[in-house]
């Protein structure tokens, strides 16, 4: 009756229902006669392997934290019973050390997330190792794909990559999801008990999903999955004490500031308070960051400025200027008009005659 259960609700060929039968129910069966019974039962059916390629597996790295892969996956995490998750993955390559978190969106921030837990853990690894996406590699754009190889400039690092380097951590690109094959083998195993254990948990939300990666999944994925490093020494390096890291880990922009000490950013625009006001502060460039929380701070040279958010002038309208009415023309009199024919005639009077006319 149990094997029964859990065949239906895990699904498996025996090995993991034999793990959930003896830590749930106490019930010890060997995967082998369990897969049997799952088999008489019609419950599974054993599939006929074909030969494989052989492929030639790439060698691990010596030391654990030499070398961390860096992916995410878009399965179907909860089958349907809430919203759309992704699992972001972090495997050593010594070890198969496995750090994941299920994330709302792949973004910079959630993968910033996942990387401030990675290094609050471990440290800092010497290199991360990922694919070539937006989030870790600006895209060039068309014309620059035609350029030779030596002709294209140096594109702006993505803010991981920003940060990356910030935290001394060297930046690997994979040319194939074949060259990342730990963490694409990862997701496998992953899309397999992960899924059939959320299944069992009833997980619906991503906070249920989060709550079993911790206490089931990665837990079992550490104790049973892990091997020792070649080398024993760690390769991890601890987090400076002056690093910053929700400095680090924040989406980074420049502004420079205006003559009246502000800035416009993201459509608003931040007034910087007198009491920072600093020589070379005016016409000056300054780092904007959004923190993971959402905070903005603002920072000239080694120093962060107070700053407060201000309404925008508006604009004064020109003043109109009323048309003024032009006079009418004086039509001269019939004295001036003898006068300056007169005038024309005799060629010119004397000024003093000319004085007086009226």
């Amino acid at each position: 009756m149990c094997a029964s259960f859990a065949a239906r609700s895990i699904g498996d060929s025996g090995t993991l229902a034999s793990e959930y039968l003896r830590r749930k129910h106490d019930i010890v069966i060997g995967r082998e006669a369990l897969r049997q019974i799952m088999m008489t039962a019609d419950l599974w059916r054993g599939r006929r392997r074909g030969t494989e390629a052989i492929h030639q597996w790439r060698k691990r790295r010596s030391c654990r934290g030499e070398m961390v892969q860096w992916d995410t996956s878009t399965h179907d995490w909860l089958e349907g019973r809430g919203e759309t998750i992704y699992l972001i993955h972090m495997i050593d390559d010594a070890t198969s050390e496995l750090t994941a978190r299920f994330v709302r969106h792949d973004s910079t921030e959630e993968n910033m997330r996942v990387l401030r837990q990675y290094l609050e853990k471990h440290g800092r690894p010497v290199a991360f190792y990922t694919d070539k996406a937006s989030l870790f590699q600006t895209t060039p754009k068309t014309p620059r794909d035609r350029l030779a190889e030596q002709d294209k400039p140096e594109l702006p690092p993505t803010q991981i990559g920003r940060a990356l380097r910030e935290l001394a951590v060297v930046w690997m690109a994979a040319h194939s999801p074949q060259a990342k094959g730990r963490v694409e083998r990862s997701f496998q195993t992953a899309q397999d008990r992960l899924v059939k254990g959320l299944r069992v948990a009833g997980a619906a939300t991503i906070e249920e999903a989060n709550r079993y990666l911790d206490k089931e999944f990665l837990p079992w994925w550490n104790q049973h999955l892990v091997v020792a490093a070649a080398n024993p020494a760690d390769a991890h390096r601890p987090v400076d004490r002056d690093c910053d890291l929700d400095a680090v880990l924040s989406v980074v922009d420049t502004r420079q500031v205006a003559a009246d000490y502000t800035i416009r950013f993201q459509g608003k625009m931040y007034r910087i308070v007198r009491a920072d006001i600093r020589p070379g502060l005016r016409g000056g460039m300054v780092r904007v960051e959004v923190r993971l929380d959402g905070s903005v701070q603002v920072r000239f040279q080694e120093k962060y400025l107070g700053i407060e958010e201000c309404q925008p002038q508006p604009k004064q309208q020109p003043v109109k200027r009323s048309r003024q009415t032009k006079r009418a023309p004086v039509k001269p009199s019939e004295a001036s008009r003898r006068i300056t024919a007169e005038i024309g005639r005799r060629g010119g009077i004397p000024v003093w005659k000319a004085a007086q006319i009226g």
